[in-house]
């Protein structure tokens, strides 16, 4: 048995990221930071807190939100000064790369996938497709470029250039996370890294994108010895109701779908 104010053990806060990264949450999870912020937030506040570890398993999503998850943890480790570190299991692709960043060092199973340090936009093209339903659409604008990227008129070249300076600019923006977060620790060149390639864990420490390879339980053993405790922290669970019902929500079945999507690219 073990007194608490008597345990001197090196104690780190554990906080699983899994999931797709929405602002919508899915039935099955999700990272947001309206769903991980309060969370990070107990972890940061325990007591006599040697570092928290983050195992991350996401094929990225959104931008904003991976970009504002990504904050917090900054914020957070520089508040309280304590080590972050980024724990890999599955993926850590895209927006869950991003968020790894935010950790001071990065470990990964060899199999892990890292990376894809990229910007993605789709979508679908249904001209025609009312005129043959029989179906009259009306539209009306006050501003000359508030119907960009319609869906239900031809791909427009002005919208697809429009669209292409705006991916741009925010793949700009992830490059510049990751060149600050990472440094020279960068083992090959931009050409290389930023194309939204992704690859195994080994090969990601290899070209810097990672630290070491490793998990969770094993990289607390090494930096805090066989007595270092690992401490669960997470969200509230969800209700009964939405256990046991979680498909009746459209957002939830939208969610699913996109977080299908993400796990696909990544061949997952």
């Amino acid at each position: 048995m073990t007194i608490p104010f008597l345990d001197r053990r090196p104690r780190i806060a554990h906080v699983r990221l899994q999931g797709a990264i929405t602002p919508r949450p899915g039935f099955g999870g999700g990272i947001s930071l309206a769903t991980t912020g309060p969370v990070l937030d107990r972890a940061f506040g325990l007591k006599r807190l040697s570092a928290v570890f983050l195992s991350i398993n996401s094929p990225g999503g959104s931008a904003v939100q991976s970009s504002l998850v990504a904050g917090r943890i900054r914020r957070l480790a520089e508040e309280k000064k304590v080590p972050v570190i980024a724990c890999v299991e599955d993926a850590a692709a895209s927006g869950g790369y991003w968020i790894a960043c935010a950790a001071d060092e990065i470990v990964a199973d060899p199999a892990s996938i890292l990376g894809s340090i990229g910007v993605i936009a789709a979508g679908f093209g249904f001209q025609g497709a009312l005129e043959r339903l029989g179906v009259e659409r009306r539209l009306r604008t006050a501003g000359t470029e508030k119907s960009f990227w319609d869906p239900f008129r031809p791909e427009q070249p002005e919208d697809a250039a429009r669209l292409e300076t705006l991916l741009e600019d925010m793949h700009g923006e992830f490059r510049a996370w990751v060149t600050a977060r990472r440094g020279d620790r960068l083992k090959a060149p931009p050409e290389e890294l930023f194309t939204g390639r992704f690859w195994p864990g080994r090969k990601a420490v290899a070209l810097g994108l990672a630290d070491r390879l490793g998990d969770a339980a094993g990289e607390a053993r090494r930096r805090f010895g066989e007595r270092a405790r690992l401490i669960p922290v997470g969200g509230p669970r969800p209700s009964l109701l939405r256990r046991l019902l979680p498909g009746l929500s459209a957002e939830a079945v939208l969610a699913a779908a996109e977080e299908r999507a993400a796990w696909a690219r990544l061949g997952l």
